[in-house]
């Protein structure tokens, strides 16, 4: 039963991605694409959570731990050069 319900989320969160994707290149400004950006590494964490859960490994997590900080520290970085012009002042 759980592994049925693991494919029907891992299919659900890779629609997710798609329509982020869609929304990162058709983004009308920078901040629907940081949004988007945002967005999608949350996805990804989803992602390689639920691949970790289905193959049951627990290597993933290291991983998924790893794109959460880069993911922070990206949209923090692309917001105050949205905001100031420069990441570093």
């Amino acid at each position: 039963m759980i592994e049925i319900a693991l494919q029907i989320t891992l299919a659900m969160v890779t629609l997710a991605v798609v329509l982020n994707i869609y929304r990162l290149i058709k983004g009308p400004d920078a901040p629907d694409r940081i949004l988007a950006l945002d967005s999608l590494y949350i996805n990804a964490i989803a992602l390689i959570i639920l691949l970790g859960m289905t193959l049951g490994s627990r290597m993933y997590i290291e991983s998924a731990l790893l794109i959460a900080v880069m993911g922070f520290v990206g949209t923090v970085a692309l917001s105050k050069h949205l905001k100031r012009g420069s990441v570093i002042e």
